[in-house]
C-alpha cells in the first residue's frame, strides 16, 4: 500500500469535523485490492467523527478499488465518482456513505468552487477588477 493511502486513512479522524457537519453516519468498509490480495479498512462515519480500523467487518456500505487507482483518488488526481462511473471501482449498501467519504478525497489540481468562479464573471461584467 501506498504512502498516499497510508496518510489518507491517518488523516480522516482529524478532518472529520470540518467534512462530517451533516446527522449522516455509518458504517463503511473500504477494500484495496492488488492482485489477488485484498486490504481492508473499516470506517465508522458519525456526525464530526470518523474511527478508522483495519477490521474486516459487516459494514452498513462497501466501497471496493484498486490500491493504485486509490492512490491516485487520495492524492486528489482521480475522482471516486468518475472511478465508480468508469466501473472501476465498485460500490455496494448504502450509498449515502459513500458520498459522504468522497468528500475527504483531495479535489483535483485546478479545480475550483463554482461559487469563487461565478464571482469572478460577476466582477468582469461589472468592470471591476479581480
Amino acid at each position: 500500500m501506498g504512502q498516499a493511502t497510508e496518510e489518507f486513512f491517518a488523516a480522516l479522524p482529524k478532518r472529520a469535523p470540518a467534512v462530517l457537519r451533516g446527522p449522516a453516519g455509518g458504517t463503511l468498509q473500504v477494500d484495496l485490492t492488488a492482485g489477488n490480495r485484498t486490504e481492508h479498512w473499516y470506517l465508522e462515519l458519525a456526525p464530526g467523527s470518523v474511527r478508522v480500523s483495519r477490521e474486516q467487518r459487516l459494514a452498513d456500505a462497501t466501497f471496493t478499488v484498486g490500491a493504485d487507482l486509490f492512490e491516485e483518488l487520495a492524492e486528489g488526481r482521480e475522482s471516486a465518482l468518475a472511478a465508480v462511473f468508469r466501473n472501476e471501482a465498485t460500490l455496494s449498501g448504502n450509498v449515502l456513505l459513500f458520498l459522504l467519504f468522497r468528500r475527504f478525497f483531495p479535489d483535483p489540481p485546478g479545480t475550483r468552487d463554482p461559487r469563487e468562479v461565478a464571482r469572478e464573471v460577476a466582477r468582469e461584467q461589472a468592470g471591476q477588477p479581480g
